[in-house]
């Protein structure tokens, strides 16, 4: 029986981890770096970020595994339908999205953005602490990760509520769905925190019109994508007092030029797109499970549905 080849097309530090997985716990499959000849362009399976010029690049792939979270830098429209394409769902990712969504959160809920404007202009300002029974937080994006995210600041007593394109139940959750609902949702939301996927739907989603719905002084955490938000309305947004302070882990562009108004804004905290990572040994685990269940005929979990998009 021909062993399964699967074609690993990413970082050369991490790969030596994944090599490492494979040898250790699948000796039935074959992990191969990407090279554009030989058995890794024949290959059934891919694991990439960015991935070769496809379908031409690989005319035998069957499976896509992409290392993340999202898959909107994809050519998903360019593979033959019959590609399945499957993102990384990985517990420690998890956890460490909501390690930083729960810190942008608190720092919007205790005003870091105004006391760092008041340190550097050396003033001393206090303000009263709102409890944070009485701040009620909106998450865009009901996912694997927004939900874990729901759970870990309602443990801070905030007021969860979530919306999402399509219904959702969610205990201790008070959830909103669609275009009919997003105006309520927004009209109760003090810092909203977008965790959305990027499709055509929600792109530029983050604009003029949106921000003015939420309650004037709003706060802003933005781990979703660059392209969810209009970063002119933003601007404009945080300048008239629209919205208080915003914590951004993604920009349109990235890396932003030195001279990006984002960067130098005092009300606004940006991090260079670190919000989560996916760690080696848990993606390479989540893979193989993936080609076991291919092999099988099963369904492979977290696979995509390439209509929406996610």
């Amino acid at each position: 029986m021909t062993t399964p080849v699967v074609a690993y097309k990413s970082d050369p530090v991490r790969g030596a981890v994944w090599h490492d997985i494979f040898a250790r716990e699948a000796p039935e499959l074959r992990l191969v770096d990407w090279t554009p000849e030989g058995e890794a362009a024949q290959a059934p399976y891919l694991v990439a970020w960015t991935p070769p010029d496809l379908p031409r690049a690989m005319p035998n792939l069957e499976v896509l595994f992409c290392i993340g979270a999202g898959i909107d830098h994809l050519p998903v429209h360019d593979l033959p339908q019959a590609v399945q394409v499957v993102r990384m769902v990985d517990p420690n990712l998890t956890a460490s999205m909501v390690e930083y969504v729960v810190m942008a959160v608190l720092a919007l809920h205790r005003d870091l953005p105004f006391y760092r404007t008041e340190q550097a202009a050396g003033r001393w300002t206090p303000r009263p602490v709102r409890p944070a029974t009485e701040r009620r937080v909106g998450i865009m994006g009901l996912g694997v990760l927004g939900q874990a995210a729901a759970r870990a600041l309602a443990g801070f007593g905030f007021a969860i509520r979530g919306w999402s394109a399509s219904p959702k139940t969610l205990d201790g959750i008070e959830t909103f769905a669609g275009d009919a609902e997003l105006e309520d949702f927004l009209s109760g939301t003090d810092i909203l925190v977008c965790l959305l996927p990027l499709t055509q739907a929600t792109r530029g989603l983050l604009n003029r019109d949106l921000f003015a719905r939420l309650p004037r002084g709003a706060g802003l955490v933005n781990v979703g994508r660059g392209g969810h938000a209009v970063e002119a309305d933003l601007l404009a947004a945080l300048d008239d007092g629209r919205l208080s302070g915003a914590v951004l882990d993604v920009l349109a562009t990235e890396p932003p030029p030195a001279s990006h108004s984002l960067l130098a804004h005092p009300l606004v905290m940006v991090t260079p797109h670190v919000a989560s990572a996916t760690q080696p040994a848990g993606a390479a685990r989540q893979v193989i499970q993936g080609v076991r269940a291919h092999l099988r005929g099963e369904p492979i979990a977290h696979a995509i549905d390439r209509s929406q998009g996610y």
